[in-house]
């Protein structure tokens, strides 16, 4: 019809709705988080106002802090506060009482003390970092004043010590009542998407459908994911008393997950050094034990697995390893005596899958036991322990201590006003980013911010609040200010120019108390916040920055010597420490190397042959550790003295490697292989009756590794050329 004008169809209700849900999902999160930040400052504000506590800036400030988007987090954060603040205020007290009429001595002995905190802050990757950083970071905000008035440093400490109570109260309070997104809800989604993923993941790499870098991605997702879902099962036992009943049984099956990774990336790495070798035969055989592996992955494909349906995956695996082994036999009995290492090639990939069903199996036992609050797989004694390199935690305490020392000293000589929040300033930030992944990125992060929070704070101090009155005016000015900060803070690509803003914004510009209108002292203020980040940014960038090539070289060789643990650590904590260390490390390195991928991919290369090699090894040990009282299973038989020979082998290689110390290891691992096929049962026998058997095919597998030509092992010594008679 001519004229007639049709409109685009507007969205029906139930589009609305959907649309609605996936932004509550997303973006209302962080805005539901905003207002929860926004009620507990305003709050804390409050009350510290009604109380008449001198700082008021110091509660809010700690607001900031301790706030997160999950309330574990919250009451995490806010217990070790608690426990930082209180040994850093003690230790200040004694400081104080000793060197109150000497200030060279006294700024000595807080710089060696803040030094220690740093190091200690650098050295922990959990909570406990969180507490030497206040235990620093508070005796700094109570020592610096407390050299210009020593008489006053008991009260400020109680003052403080209150001031930051009330937050860490009022934090706690909000973020468990308004509107909670609690970690244990958190870690549950976690774990049931994780498994999901990591189905399909083990699907498309036994289907090998995955190219080199969806596998390399993959494996370093999955490394994060363990270090982060420790931190949210710590955090998750603080909230949630049904949390802290299955805690040992989350430990458990975090670790249970890294051994199920890392056997699953030692099977698919043999599979493609056979397919290299072109041994289409061996691989021919393999396939059909395969095959009921993948049925039951597929149905797990990207599906969260709830407890009933790790029950229900519990049995079908169950059933699942009487057939895999029933189809390892026949596999075995087809390819007949005749194949020489095609044998230890067959019994190394069996082995490994036979294991992958046991350890699935296990896994998915323990997911399951999560829905009765008392279990026996509670009953686990190994931990999560992170690891970190001791000469940068080192570094990192020295860099902050002649930071004190070089600020106090300028303060002292210049008698600046503002040269305690100078210092004191420095130190915050010195504290706050040495347990950060990249520490000279968030400084100049947050040194950014507070640029921002200067030019904010002076405008709000000289011209805006001369002008209200009353406690809602003050909120209506500083709320937009709030809201950015807290905005800012949710972006990880911005992360640390939220906290620099929020802080200093607070230290700079909110009223104490005893208000003063000071221009002259509000704008010194400023330029201290400033070029104490200036200076404090500059120094972690030149003086030994964590993420310069001599850090990843340093983790690089801790990640080495990650061998060294797996060949002669005590079998208590052997496994879940191993694994756990390992890929901390890696996590660590990864991001600290961000800006060089080739760096990157040489520590993925590390990682993938000291996971292959160290579990080998740990799973000799453990067949060592279970085998039989019997005089061919003696720890004086040639095979067993031969597996000792190769464990000091394999250390001395990846501790200092070399061409020359490669092709010893190879020589070792040769040696313990004919030792161990001299003393190795019949064929008739199955593997679980058959320990020499096992043993074999773990060495066998290491040898592999060690021949692999894409490890990062420097290449074997040519051969030396044969002479003529």
């Amino acid at each position: 019809m001519k004229g007639l004008y049709l409109s685009p169809a507007l969205p029906g209700l139930d589009a609305l709705r959907r649309a609605f849900y996936e932004w509550a999902r997303s973006d209302g999160l962080t805005w539901i988080y905003i207002a929860k930040v926004l009620c507990a400052a305003f709050l804390t504000l409050w009350l510290a106002m009604r109380l008449e506590l001198p700082q008021p800036s110091t509660a809010c400030v700690t607001v900031f802090i301790v706030m997160q988007p999950q309330s574990g987090q919250v009451f995490a954060k806010s217990f070790y506060r608690l426990i930082g603040s209180l040994i850093g205020l003690s230790v200040m007290i004694v400081l104080v009482a000793l060197f109150a009429q000497e200030r060279v001595l006294f700024l000595l002995s807080a710089a060696i003390w803040i030094g220690l905190c740093t190091a200690g802050a650098a050295r922990y990757r959990d909570f406990r970092a969180y507490a030497c950083v206040l235990a620093g970071y508070t005796a700094t905000l109570i020592g610096i004043p407390a050299t210009t008035q020593p008489e006053a440093a008991f009260m400020q400490a109680i003052w403080r010590l209150l001031e930051i109570s009330l937050a860490v109260g009022c934090s706690t309070l909000v973020s468990a009542v308004l509107l909670p997104q609690t970690t244990t809800a958190a870690m549950r989604n976690a774990l049931y998407l994780r498994f999901g993923a990591f189905a399909g993941f083990m699907l498309d790499g036994l289907r090998r459908k995955l190219d080199r870098n969806a596998f390399v991605a993959g494996n370093v997702r999955f490394s994060s994911e363990a270090v982060g879902l420790e931190a949210m099962r710590t955090a998750g036992a603080f909230e949630d008393p049904h949390t802290r009943l299955r805690s040992r049984r989350l430990a458990r099956l975090n670790s249970e997950f890294m051994t199920l990774t890392t056997r699953f990336h030692a099977l698919h790495q043999l599979r493609e050094r056979l397919l290299g070798q072109s041994r289409e035969d061996l691989l021919a055989a393999i396939r059909p034990c395969l095959a009921p592996l993948e049925e039951i992955l597929e149905t797990l494909r990207d599906r969260p697995l709830t407890v009933d349906d790790a029950g229900r995956l519990a049995e079908r695996l169950e059933r699942l390893r009487q057939e895999v082994r029933a189809a390892i036999r026949m596999a075995r009995a087809q390819l007949g005596e005749d194949h020489g290492d095609a044998l230890l090639d067959f019994d190394s990939a069996a082995e490994l899958l036979y294991r992958l069903v046991d350890d699935l199996h296990d896994y998915a036992l323990t997911h399951a036991s999560l829905s009765a609050h008392r279990h026996e797989r509670e009953q686990w004694e190994q931990d999560f322990t992170p690891k970190a390199n001791l000469l940068a935690s080192v570094i990192a305490g020295l860099r902050t201590g002649m930071v004190v020392l070089l600020f106090g000293t300028f303060w002292i000589v210049t008698a600046w006003p503002s040269g305690g929040m100078f210092a004191l300033n420095a130190v915050a930030i010195l504290a706050l980013v040495s347990s950060s992944p990249n520490p000279p990125h968030t400084a100049m992060q947050m040194a950014g911010g507070t640029a921002l929070a200067a030019v904010l704070g002076i405008f709000v101090g000289l011209f805006v609040l001369p002008r209200i009155d009353g406690f809602v005016m003050l909120c209506l000015v500083i709320a937009p200010v709030f809201v950015l900060g807290a905005f800012l803070s949710t972006r990880p690509r911005w992360a640390g120019y939220g906290p620099g803003l929020l802080i200093f914004f607070c230290i700079g510009a909110l009223p104490a108390n005893h208000t003063v209108f000071d221009p002259s002292g509000l704008i010194n203020n400023y330029i201290a916040l400033l070029l104490s980040m200036i200076i404090s940014a500059a120094v972690i960038a030149v003086v030994l920055p964590p993420n310069a090539p001599w850090m990843w070289r340093r983790l690089e060789n801790d990640l080495r010597r990650r061998i060294v643990h797996a060949v002669s650590a005590p079998a208590q904590n052997l496994v879940t420490g191993f694994e756990s260390g390992t890929r901390d490390l890696v996590v660590q390195a990864y991001g600290l190397a961000s800006s060089s991928p080739a760096a990157q991919h040489n520590l993925l290369r590390w990682m993938f042959l000291v996971l292959e090699a160290g579990h080998a090894v740990i799973e000799l040990r453990r067949e060592q550790d279970e085998l039989p009282d019997a005089p061919a299973y003696a720890d004086n038989a040639p095979w067993r003295r031969a597996t000792r020979v190769l464990g000091r082998a394999l250390i001395r290689l990846f501790v200092q490697p070399s061409a020359d110390n490669r092709q010893r290891a190879l020589n070792a691992v040769q040696h313990a292989i004919d030792r161990a096929q001299a003393a190795a049962e019949p064929y008739e026998l199955h593997f679980e009756q058959a320990p020499v058997r096992r043993v074999l095919s773990y060495l066998h597998f290491i040898r592999t590794s060690l021949l692999d030509p894409n490890s990062p092992l420097p290449p074997l010594p040519a051969p030396e050329p044969s002479h003529a008679a």
